[in-house]
C-alpha cells in the first residue's frame, strides 16, 4: 500500500492537522513550559530568585525578570503569529542555552537523578528541535493563520 492509496484519508488528515484551532493548541502545548514556568516563578518569586541563584545567574533579580518577561512574551508572539520565526529561534536558542545551564548530566553520580536529568536533557534538546521546525515552517511557508 502506497502514501497514495487513500487519498481522501490522507486529505482529511491534512484538514485536520492543519485546522487553525489544532494548530492553536499545538503552539500553545509548544509553548506551555515557558508559560507555566514564568507564571510559576511570580506566584513565587522568592523561589524564582533560589533558582537564579541555584544556577550561579547574578544578579538574580535581574535575571528572574529577564526571565519571565522572555518566556511569556515569546511564548505569545509563537502562539499569536507576531513574528513567530523569530521567536521560535529565540525560544530554540534560550532552551538549548537554559539545558546546558541546568541539565548537566555529564556531572552527576551515575543513579536515577542522572538518568532523569540525562532524559531531560535530550527532551529539551527535542523541544528547541520543535521551536526550529516551526521557525522554519513560518519562514519557507508564511505564518498564515
Amino acid at each position: 500500500m502506497t502514501s497514495n492509496s487513500h487519498p481522501t484519508t490522507r486529505a482529511l488528515l491534512a484538514d485536520i492537522a492543519s485546522a487553525p484551532a489544532l494548530r492553536t493548541a499545538a503552539l500553545l502545548a509548544l509553548c506551555a513550559a515557558y508559560i507555566q514556568g514564568p507564571l510559576t516563578k511570580i506566584a513565587d518569586f522568592d523561589g524564582a530568585l533560589a533558582e537564579m541563584d541555584h544556577f550561579g545567574l547574578h544578579p538574580a533579580a535581574f535575571f528572574a525578570v529577564a526571565v519571565i518577561v522572555f518566556e511569556l512574551t515569546a511564548s505569545t508572539m509563537v502562539v499569536s503569529g507576531f513574528l513567530r520565526w523569530a521567536s521560535a529561534l529565540a525560544l530554540a536558542g534560550f532552551t538549548v542555552l537554559a539545558t546546558f545551564i541546568a541539565l548537566r548530566f555529564w556531572e552527576m553520580a551515575p543513579g536515577m537523578d542522572r538518568m532523569m536529568a540525562t532524559n531531560a536533557f535530550f527532551e529539551h534538546l527535542g523541544l528547541a528541535g520543535a521551536f526550529v521546525f516551526v521557525a522554519a515552517y513560518d519562514l519557507t511557508r508564511g505564518a498564515g493563520k
